[in-house]
């Protein structure tokens, strides 16, 4: 696993530009666009926008070997008080349902939980993209009361119920720390059937398959937890790999992107399409700059929408209705059940 990011290491695929290059030559492949026109399927067009999704930053305290942020403790990259502000105006629109907040560690933001008390105000729904060790590092470690007294809820990183499996992708020691967050969670009610606390945990596939159906891996993740550490949790969010940044990079170096891209376009699923993330939320980067998702924002691709393309020119009938940017990373979620920020699109 790399112990830097990519843009410690000076790689080429450090630049969104370079990844798309390498997307963009597989000249084989018929672009995505293409792909919707031979299912009969119109192009990609929002129909609402019930979510904004904050990502404050990309420091993090890991440096997990698929992340597509390509976040880690070397990255400096923080969104600050005024443009949080900016994304808190826009939030009062009353189309917006949910705020979730990702990075990075999201709660390395020094103004994490500021944001969450205004937040908490409007009374939104708040989703906290959490890597679980992070609430055992030293300054954090309160941050589980603080969650649960703000009724957050927590989308946790697990990629395996397996200690060797997840501390191949995410580090040494990182399952052992997981599971001491997920007991903590646990006692302050997350994740309780008879609690309001949430705790979803998210699952990616350590190699490069597509993850297996979800309700069946759910049912394998409660009964290993339950066993083996008396964990327990509201459910599963299985995630697509995406083929950018770090995943990227580890394609490319394995020779394995054609195999990759391959497997998610031959596993095109028309049934997802109506259901992708991108239809029904606003993804906001660390500047202040919008796009259609997290993925394409780490793509450097903007909305279509030319004169609100920051959060402070934010009008919501206008981007509720944009034209979605594509590109080839978009057979990620259209693949198999689909991948969203909430999992599986549909049952396999």
């Amino acid at each position: 696993m790399a112990s830097l990011t990519l843009l410690r290491q000076h790689s080429k695929l450090a630049d969104p530009q370079q990844q798309l290059l390498v997307l963009n030559n597989q000249n084989q492949y018929p672009d995505f666009d293409q792909k919707l026109v031979q299912n009969q399927l119109p192009s990609l067009q929002a129909n609402t926008i019930n979510t904004l999704q904050m990502n404050l930053g990309k420091l993090c305290n890991m440096t997990c070997e698929h992340c597509h942020v390509d976040a880690g403790p070397d990255r400096r990259e923080i969104m600050i008080w005024e443009t949080i502000q900016d994304c808190l105006k826009a939030l009062k629109n009353s189309g917006f349902q949910t705020l979730d907040l990702t990075g990075g560690a999201p709660e390395m933001n020094p103004h994490f939980r500021d944001l969450v008390e205004e937040a908490t105000k409007l009374k939104k729904q708040i989703i906290d993209r959490c890597n679980l060790t992070i609430l055992l590092a030293p300054g954090y470690t309160d941050l589980p009361d603080f969650l649960a007294a703000h009724q957050v809820e927590i989308v946790a990183s697990l990629p395996c119920y397996l200690e060797e499996n997840t501390d191949d992708q995410r580090g040494n020691g990182a399952f052992k720390k997981s599971v001491q967050a997920l007991q903590k969670l646990n006692s302050l009610g997350y994740g309780k059937s008879n609690s309001k606390l949430k705790l979803s945990l998210v699952y990616n596939p350590v190699g490069f398959s597509l993850p297996p159906d979800q309700s069946e891996l759910e049912l394998a993740y409660r009964r290993e937890l339950k066993k083996q550490f008396d964990i327990e949790f509201t459910n599963l969010i299985t995630i697509t790999n995406m083929p950018i940044s770090r995943f990227l990079s580890e394609l490319v170096n394995q020779g394995q992107l054609e195999e990759y891209m391959e497997r998610l376009i031959n596993a095109f699923n028309p049934e997802t399409v109506s259901g992708l993330m991108c239809r029904s939320i606003i993804s906001v980067d660390w500047q202040g700059y919008l796009y259609d998702c997290d993925f394409n924002q780490m793509l450097n691709l903007p909305v279509s929408v030319s004169t609100r393309r920051h959060i402070r020119d934010f009008l919501y009938h206008e981007l509720s209705e944009r034209e979605i940017v594509t590109n080839q990373h978009c057979y990620g979620c259209t693949a198999g059940a689909g991948s969203s920020c909430g999992g599986a699109i549909q049952s396999l």
